[in-house]
């Protein structure tokens, strides 16, 4: 039998997935999807080109592998045809090596509106959603009444009008004035007919069919651990199981088929959007791990807001992924810190406590340790044996306080600057 391993984020998101699928696919038969939609971009670089992916798995240019896109995936038809026409001019095939579950649900127009409709009405206290559709459409999937690919091939012209004037209605009620639709729909229906080039698969069957005859396959999460509806910093989270136990339900494997779990996260901590954040720096430091991680969301464009590494929290999600191997990205992002602190725990009413609280948005104070920096260019190595002391004692130490090895260093953003220890 063949496993399913698991690569997903450990912070807030945006850790730099996308290059990692891409490093370790080499390795594996299937990379498939399991939770999100195109709120969360997977950004990709290799031979002088930049590439996103906000709903195609990062394997998709590793010529021989298939790639799933899961039940617990919610795709935009839109956004979808936009994406592969877009990778179709560069030159990527995508029609023989892309299957999607019947069972992912699909994001309509209106739930656009009834996004954009709940943000304004939450006012101060809004989540800051991308605007995509993505928690209506989740909402709908819980309240059993979405729409799913496998629509596609049933009535789908009654089914979608049913939903629509569910979605109106619901729209008159919070006082939104409803725009023309003729346009979007008529894109909607053409990027429909597009998805039906694509082969729909019963997910659970393929995944299952190919670990029987020993295929290897990666499980690609989307947005971040801290993100999860159940354990991230509720309410500011998105809208599925970001976590290794959302990718059984996502995909349809028990879990006794997950192999490794490999966690990603950053040599520091960002965040997009709206919620607590208890290292974020606000000063000239903040400012400078923005510049220098070109930290604008790669859907949005939004800047992230930034903040020293918080190991408090870092624990928590490794405890709740059951993570087996780390991967530190953006190390090179550090390269000209004298000094570099990171939080190993949080200090609440005056008592210092290392577990990650119910909630994070009472009053925390961060606990640092200092390090000192190695202040030299990280990108220009390529062996682990050459890179400076003071970085090799800042992972001794992350190993230390987060007790998983910490197994790959990405120091650049092309898929060459990857050191695999």
């Amino acid at each position: 039998m063949g496993k399913v391993d698991v690569l997903l984020g450990l912070q807030w998101g945006d850790e730099g997935k996308g290059k990692i699928v891409d490093v370790l696919t080499p390795n594996y038969d299937m990379v498939a999807r399991f939770q999100g939609g195109p709120n969360a971009g997977h950004t990709l670089e290799f031979a002088g080109e930049k590439y996103v992916l906000r709903s195609i798995p990062s394997g998709i240019f590793q010529g021989d592998k298939v790639n799933l896109i899961g039940n617990g995936v919610v795709l935009d038809p839109i956004l979808f045809r936009e994406e592969v026409e877009g990778l179709l001019k560069c030159g990527h095939k995508l029609t023989e090596r892309l299957v999607i579950s019947r069972k992912a649900h699909l994001i309509l127009p209106t739930h656009r509106l009834l996004d954009a409709a709940g943000e304004v009405a939450l006012g101060a206290t809004k989540i800051g959603t991308t605007g995509k559709g993505i928690g209506p459409t989740y909402t709908d999937k819980v309240a059993r009444r979405g729409l799913r690919v496998g629509d596609i091939e049933l009535d789908f012209q009654e089914r979608y009008s049913r939903a629509k004037q569910r979605h109106l209605s619901m729209l008159r009620g919070m006082g939104v004035e409803i725009p023309d639709l003729t346009e979007v729909e008529k894109t909607f229906f053409e990027a429909v007919e597009y998805l039906r080039t694509f082969r729909f698969v019963d997910s659970e069957f393929e995944i299952n069919n190919a670990l029987r005859t020993g295929k290897k396959i990666l499980a690609e999460g989307a947005q971040g651990s801290m993100l999860d509806i159940d354990f991230g910093s509720y309410p500011f989270v998105t809208s599925s199981n970001t976590i290794c136990a959302g990718s059984c339900i996502g995909l349809g494997v028990a879990p006794h088929q997950i192999g490794d779990v490999y966690g990603i996260f950053k040599a520091y901590c960002t965040r997009v959007g709206e919620g607590p954040f208890p290292t974020e720096l606000f000063d000239e430091t903040g400012k400078l791990l923005a510049e220098r991680g070109h930290e604008f969301g790669s859907v949005t464009g939004r800047p992230r807001r930034c903040g020293w590494i918080d190991l408090v929290a870092l624990r928590y999600t490794i405890m709740i992924n059951g993570v087996t191997k780390l991967i530190m990205m953006k190390s090179d992002v550090l390269d000209t810190f004298s000094t570099i602190k990171a939080c190993r725990a949080y200090k609440i009413d005056g008592i210092e406590t290392r577990n990650f609280p119910y909630s994070i948005e009472q009053t925390i104070e961060p606990v640092y340790d200092t390090l000192p920096g190695w202040n030299c260019d990280l990108t220009a190595y390529e062996r682990e044996s050459d890179l400076p002391k003071e970085f090799l004692a800042y992972v001794a130490y992350l190993e230390q306080e987060l007790e998983v090895p910490i197994t790959v260093l990405s120091v650049g953003p092309d898929r060459k600057q990857t050191i695999v220890r």
